[in-house]
């Protein structure tokens, strides 16, 4: 399907049919970090699908590093730009859903990065590589293609594999790439997911009173770190988790209602949530399993400490709201 210039016309709900690829053809495994690599990478994880084309859309999400097994891809990123892959690819933060494409069979293995990962590993600052896609042997040096060629072939040996060896060779070849951090922006980097996990509407200003840097020196570290605002990082937690939340067997009409009073209105809760999420809460809980759900399952953000913002309470009339 072609896309227009100005990347109008590709979302679901603006009258246009992406034809997604079928969840079940799709499968995501997630593999944990070791204890000492947490504070730098969220999670491992092994993609597979072997349809010849797979299509779908990435939400708004953390930098990546990513080595294709099988298969070469292209971010169809906002304003019409195009970004194709590597063979080791770094995706830089993605501050809005953004469709993918790839020529398949698609086999990936992957790490998703924390900001205190993406800066002590690239060095790149955040607000300069988002919605990016980059050459991991030239920002990494030659090492990574040797990684992903030997990533490979094992996978060629054994493509049943459960992901387990990839781990061990990430580890080694990400343990002395680390760079250190000024002391006092990792630890503005430990509070900002606190700070988000306060609510899913937390002031900016919470967040200023939270550190020991003016509002101004806040917003520069943010945006260096994290490739966006505050509130942008608001805005996008807020619609990521909301999708996570209503995703989950059993959602009650009282829950519905107050997440929806999470936003002005659900217009606005419609807008947020397919301008970050690829797609309109209706098409999202239409899907059972499709890949945007899984990257978005409540989970990850109950379980993944101490990188993603935690869901915050949720409160309801029958709460006492």
């Amino acid at each position: 399907m072609d896309r227009p210039a100005d990347g109008s016309g590709w979302y679901e709900g603006d009258g246009a049919d992406p034809a997604w690829t079928a969840p079940e053809s799709i499968r995501l495994d997630y593999l944990a970090p070791p204890a000492d690599l947490q504070p730098y990478i969220t999670t491992f994880y092994l993609f597979r699908c072997d349809e010849p084309l797979i299509r779908d859309v990435q939400p708004a999400a953390v930098g990546q590093l990513q080595i294709y097994l099988r298969g070469s891809g292209r971010m169809l990123y906002p304003h019409g730009r195009t970004d194709r892959s590597f063979p080791e690819t770094i995706q830089g933060p993605t501050t809005i859903a953004a469709p993918f494409e790839v020529d398949g069979p698609f086999h990936a293995f992957g790490a998703a990065l924390s900001a205190l990962g993406w800066a002590a590993l690239t060095g790149i600052p955040a607000d300069r590589a988002t919605d990016r896609l980059f050459d991991m042997g030239t920002v990494l040096g030659v090492a990574a293609r040797e990684l992903g060629r030997e990533c490979r072939a094992r996978y060629d040996a054994d493509p049943g594999m459960d992901g387990t060896d990839f781990v061990g060779l990430a580890a080694e070849f990400l343990r002395p790439r680390l760079r250190p951090v000024p002391a006092g922006h990792a630890e503005l980097m430990r509070r900002i997911p606190l700070w988000l996990g306060t609510g899913f509407n937390p002031s900016p200003q919470a967040l200023y009173d939270m550190v020991d840097y003016s509002p101004r020196q806040v917003q520069r570290l943010v945006a260096r770190y994290y490739g966006s605002s505050p509130s942008h990082l608001v805005r996008a937690y807020r619609a990521t988790r909301v999708v996570a939340l209503l995703s989950q067997p059993g959602v009650t009409d009282d829950q519905v209602a107050a997440l929806t009073n999470e936003f002005y209105d659900q217009s606005h809760m419609i807008r947020e949530i397919r301008a970050f999420a690829g797609r309109t809460p209706a098409r999202l809980l239409a899907e059972d399993d499709s890949i945007l759900r899984q990257l978005l399952d409540v989970r990850n953000f109950r379980e993944i400490k101490p990188n993603v913002a935690p869901m915050p309470p949720l409160e309801t009339e029958g709460d006492g709201a």
